[in-house]
């Protein structure tokens, strides 16, 4: 075992893990990072054991809108980049801000020990190093969450995260369950090379095209003043059913939540193919029975595989039991910060209504800061240890989330870049501008 307490330890060096190291090195704090596949990039590897992503998942937010901060992605890019362009982007960033000379790759984290006034990390070559804090970012799309169907199935029953490649819906009947993003993209895939396609959804959900008047969604909204939010619900969907007309008639069922309640489903694709019957909806499932699914209105259907495009359980399994669960979800303070135990951090733990990558640049400033603070300023260190334990904001932004424990964690972009403007603001630190990355205030190195 090894100790050198002035140390930070980044687990995983997917967009969020390397969003941290650049924080860190700006600060010129210590730190050590540790991957353990053979590259960056997170679930954007294709080559990555374990990612859920497939051949043809593209970003769900437009080019000018995601990204990390003063790096934005190239104009060559369209507007929606593709899983490869996404992944060579990632590896860009990386490599222009020097940070994959301090990664230890194919390291895996075995565990995460409180010991005296340290965080103890194993390594599953049996070594142990002693850090002053931990930043956990490995990612919340690395356990499957696979029903238990009532019956027996004579097909294929997988888990879509097991899905790569459209070629292995050819000759086949296959029913898709779950209507999230991936869902839907998996389902087009199987509208234009499956025999047969179905979707089985449980609610009905709105469908926002990924361009309006040729713009991409997401940039429109942002046009304009800000709204109250039930103005804004009234005023899209108005537009959306201008644009799209009723859904219903498609056999979605009429959604129960309005719209922003839930996560966005983000797809231009699935109306046309449910147009032209290239994919048909279906219920709930209700039972498996030999080669036919059963559906919860007592239809059925002939099937050759069963994929379920039915999310992830959240897991830090390194560190679990230093972490307070609620609905699946860890309690973190502004999503980060960990109210019982020191100096432990969960960055990229977070469901938000917008691009995840910037969010992760104000997440990872703060935390890099008060880190420099606890060395170089212990009063501010302290005024945030107390908002730590004691704060508990309203990140909704007056949007009525859906009953679920998806969404009862779940937080809305703008009323969150708010509330950390407010924090740094209180405690004194300061925010995000061009060209503070230039300069890092001294290169780290990993240990050997």
């Amino acid at each position: 075992m090894t100790a050198d307490r002035g140390r930070v330890c980044i687990i995983g060096a997917g967009p969020a893990g390397l969003s941290a190291a650049r924080a860190f090195r700006r600060l010129g704090i210590p730190y050590d990072q540790y991957e353990r596949h053979s590259d960056v990039g997170g679930i954007w590897d294709l080559d990555n054991p374990g990612t859920p992503m497939y051949e043809s998942a593209h970003f769900i937010s437009s080019r000018k809108t995601s990204g990390f901060f003063d790096f934005p992605m190239p104009d060559s890019f369209p507007d929606y980049p593709s899983n490869r362009l996404i992944l060579r982007y990632t590896r860009d960033f990386a490599t222009t801000h020097g940070l994959l000379e301090s990664i230890r790759f194919r390291t895996v984290v075995d565990a995460v020990e409180r010991v005296d006034d340290a965080w103890r990390v194993t390594l599953d070559d049996g070594s142990r190093q002693d850090y002053r804090a931990v930043v956990c970012a490995t990612g919340t799309t690395w356990a499957p969450r696979m029903p238990a169907p009532a019956g027996e199935f004579a097909g294929e029953i997988r888990h879509s995260s097991t899905y790569r490649d459209p070629l292995e819906f050819r000759g086949r009947r296959v029913l898709v369950v779950g209507l999230g993003n991936s869902g839907a993209d998996i389902a087009c895939d199987a509208a234009a090379h499956a025999a047969a396609a179905f979707v089985s959804v449980r609610r009905g959900y709105h469908v926002i095209p990924k361009h309006v008047f040729g713009i991409p969604s997401d940039e429109f909204s942002e046009r304009g003043p800000r709204l109250p939010p039930r103005i804004e619900q009234r005023l899209f969907r108005a537009l959306l059913r201008l644009i799209q007309g009723d859904l219903t008639r498609y056999g979605l069922p009429k959604p129960d939540h309005q719209l922003f309640e839930t996560h966005p489903l983000l797809n231009s694709q699935l109306i046309h193919h449910l147009q032209h019957g290239d994919v048909a909806i279906r219920p709930d499932v209700a039972r498996l029975a030999g080669s036919r699914v059963r559906f919860a209105d007592g239809s059925t259907e002939e099937i050759d595989l069963v994929l379920y495009a039915t999310g992830y359980d959240w897991n830090i399994p390194y560190a679990e039991k230093y972490f307070d669960w609620r609905d699946g979800r860890p309690d973190l303070y502004l999503t980060a910060f960990n109210r019982r135990h020191h100096n432990l951090f969960g960055l990229g733990y977070i469901e938000i209504n917008s691009s995840a990558y910037t969010v992760f640049d104000h997440i990872s400033n703060i935390i890099a800061q008060y880190l420099h603070d606890q060395a170089h300023a212990p009063d501010r260190a302290e005024r945030f240890d107390r908002m730590i334990a004691a704060d508990r904001p309203d990140l909704s932004g007056g949007i009525r989330f859906v009953n679920s424990p998806r969404h009862r964690s779940y937080v809305d972009a703008h009323a969150y870049r708010r509330h950390l403007a407010e924090v740094r603001d209180r405690v004194g630190w300061t925010d995000l501008t061009s060209g503070m990355f230039d300069r890092p205030a001294a290169p780290q190195g990993v240990r050997g």
